[in-house]
């Protein structure tokens, strides 16, 4: 081979060797991402430490709600709406001895699929004309149902009394800013929460909420991670409260109540 030849080989060789060389770099890095963002989004709930009941089994003391709705049965927190005893608009159960700043709340909740439930945080107690019953809240909202197929399901966060709507959905990593939702991950899809979902049973519930960063966890799992970065909108302490939902006939129970604040 005449040296021309030869140099032209080895500088193909060479070009050759850093394209391969620049392909897995990137791959590798690509790979790195991928895990530090999964990493960043835990996909367990955290270890239960230094929980306190609100609810201990015999009476709704330190709640507040319509007494013709609510009752005690059989050591939990029973809701129901009938034909004969309706709400006047949705209302709620409020725990009264406490706020929902920096806070952890766990508890388990079953409920029929005729209508929704949720539970209320950070939310204000509305007691001026506009409402419809004494027991009125805004805020975020956890939303409960019986019901497994997207996009109506528990877990997502709703804007009760607001202009903002499903504000997080399950399976979202998402930021609220400048007027919009950012989705930054999705992890979970239709079929994950389908095989976690307890249909017709008792599901547990963890909400943890530190400043503006919200997570949501369904039977030991993380189901959504929030940050609300819309200063005007932002809730940031408030009332602790569970729902009962205006329109048809439903009922709702909820057990093993226990809070932690985390300030």
């Amino acid at each position: 081979m005449d040296p021309t030849s030869m140099t032209n080989l080895l500088f193909a060789n060479t070009l050759t060797t850093n394209k391969m060389t620049t392909i897995a770099i990137c791959v590798a890095v690509a790979l790195a991402n991928a895990a530090s963002v999964h990493a960043e989004t835990p996909a367990t709930v955290p270890a239960e430490s230094g929980l306190t009941s609100i609810f201990y089994g015999k009476d709704l003391t330190g709640w507040s709600g319509d007494e013709r709705l609510w009752s005690v049965r059989d050591g939990v927190i029973h809701g129901e709406t009938t034909p004969e005893s309706k709400a006047n608009g949705n209302t709620f159960l409020i725990w009264e001895d406490g706020s929902t700043k920096n806070f952890e709340v766990r508890l388990s909740f079953r409920c029929n699929a005729t209508n929704n439930s949720g539970i209320q945080y950070r939310s204000k107690h509305i007691t001026d004309k506009s409402a419809r019953n004494k027991w009125v809240v805004r805020g975020y909202q956890h939303e409960l149902r019986n019901e497994k197929d997207f996009p109506n399901i528990s877990g997502f966060i709703y804007d009760e009394g607001g202009r903002r709507g499903r504000i997080c959905l399950v399976g979202e990593k998402a930021v609220w800013k400048d007027g919009k939702k950012k989705v930054l991950e999705n992890f979970m899809d239709e079929a994950e929460f389908q095989e976690l979902f307890n249909l017709d049973d008792w599901n547990e519930v963890v909400i943890i909420g530190e400043g503006n960063h919200i997570q949501h966890f369904m039977n030991g799992k993380l189901i959504l991670d929030f940050t609300d970065k819309q200063p005007e909108l932002t809730l940031l302490d408030g009332k602790l409260a569970l729902q009962l939902h205006a329109g048809k006939p439903m009922w709702t129970d909820f057990k093993n109540i226990r809070f932690k604040s985390l300030d």
